[in-house]
């Protein structure tokens, strides 16, 4: 049980911490939890003497400035007078006048909330006071001082806690809901036509003639492939100008010009699906023909020997006695087949207009494209659910039949 939590539901219930957040990488703000009000010791330290210094610089006779001057000293006191904050403020000073890494366990210290939003509300109103008189051009360095009080407004760092905002956004969200229908037609379809061909393909190879062994490895080839390669490789023959399979495609009269392939929705659709199914069709294909290995010849002698066709042999004893074996075939590549990533991200990318995004892709974009956490790590939860009810639902169908068994 510990190993279970450890390795399936751990990794879960991070990603949905994660998602509790707006959590974002590219934010030195938000690139971390915050459940409370702090105050960024860097990057005020990194502001707060070069603002003071540039002040001092300016029209000593302006009573505006020499307020705001007085205003800042009076912050940065309040600051050190903070209980347990003054030792964090000289070691942050001293690693900065060093030239020296800062960690963040060091110049990240909690603020009560009523400081925090005093402290922040005359940071944001130097803020803005600043950005008039640079705007009526009262200030010879009006490039420069704005700058610096917007770095020492941002020092103070606000909750990024939103609980389940990120939630509700996604199931309000359009592009969610594309996605989501994409995944979920990509996966009937791929998984229904892998199942007809591997089921003919293991009926075929389960029978006893001459190179059966090898025409069972060659088979196989396509399932060993990693999928990226096969995705990268059918990209190249799926090419509008010299891919074979496309060129082969337009012969035949499956699409107008051999571009459409990757160009349009329908034709990118249908791309994914066939290698899809071209990849993954043998791993059905040998699930299924192991079903086939326990059934007992006797069976189909006997039938044989009451005058049953093959086709009531089939019916009557194949698909009964195949039935958990089939369940099990589905349950896994449907489980695959709804995770999908690599084959599309290396073969559409989720083009063309998201037309091929899955759920699994979304969820990549908004983690690493856009370094957005909060909302890939929602996304992720969500394909979580998805697959727990699929896997519930046929877990509940497959025990059914093993009783009736």
């Amino acid at each position: 049980m510990i190993l279970i939590l450890a390795i399936a539901i751990w990794p879960v219930l991070q990603s949905f911490y994660f998602s509790l957040f707006d959590l974002r990488l590219n934010d030195p703000i938000r690139s971390e939890t915050h459940t409370g009000y702090s105050i960024d010791l860097e990057r005020y330290l990194n502001n707060y003497p070069f603002l003071i210094n540039a002040l001092e610089k300016e029209n000593k006779d302006s009573d505006e400035l020499a307020g705001i001057k007085e205003k800042l000293q009076n912050i940065n006191q309040t600051l050190l007078d903070t209980k347990g904050l003054k030792q964090n403020y000289d070691k942050v000073n001293d690693l900065l006048d060093n030239f020296e890494n800062v960690d963040s366990s060091v110049s990240i210290v909690e603020l009560n909330k009523k400081d925090a939003l005093a402290i922040r509300k005359q940071l944001s109103s130097i803020s803005a006071q600043m950005k008039a008189m640079a705007t009526n051009q009262q200030l010879s360095k009006e490039s420069k001082l704005p700058g610096l009080s917007d770095g020492l407004e941002d020092s103070v760092i606000k909750p990024n806690y939103i609980g389940l905002k990120h939630y509700k956004d996604q199931f309000t969200d359009l592009r969610m809901w594309k996605a989501l229908s994409n995944t979920a037609i990509f996966t009937v379809i791929s998984v229904g036509i892998e199942l007809l061909i591997g089921l003919a393909i293991a009926l075929l190879i389960n029978k006893a003639f001459v190179g059966r062994g090898l025409i069972r490895a060659s088979i196989l080839i396509p399932w060993a492939i990693p999928t990226a390669v096969s995705a990268l490789m059918w990209k190249f023959l799926y090419d509008g100008q010299n891919g074979i399979i496309a060129k082969i495609f337009e012969s035949v009269g499956l699409v107008d010009n051999m571009a459409m392939l990757l160009t349009t929705n329908v034709g990118a659709f249908f791309s994914v699906i066939f290698t899809d199914v071209w990849k993954t069709t043998p791993y059905m294909a040998l699930l299924i023909l192991a079903g086939l290995q326990t059934i007992p010849s006797s069976l189909y002698e006997a039938a044989s020997i009451d005058g049953a066709s093959k086709w009531k042999q089939f019916k009557s004893i194949t698909l009964p006695l195949l039935k958990s074996s089939i369940m099990v075939a589905l349950l896994f590549r449907t489980l695959d087949a709804f995770r999908v990533f690599d084959l599309i991200y290396v073969l559409t990318g989720g083009g063309p207009a998201n037309s091929t995004e899955t759920i699994s892709v979304l969820a990549y974009k908004y983690m690493f494209s856009q370094t957005n956490f909060g909302v890939g790590s929602a996304l992720s939860v969500i394909v979580f659910l998805c697959v727990a009810l699929i896997s519930m639902i046929y877990i509940k169908i497959l025990g059914k039949d093993l009783l009736n068994e």
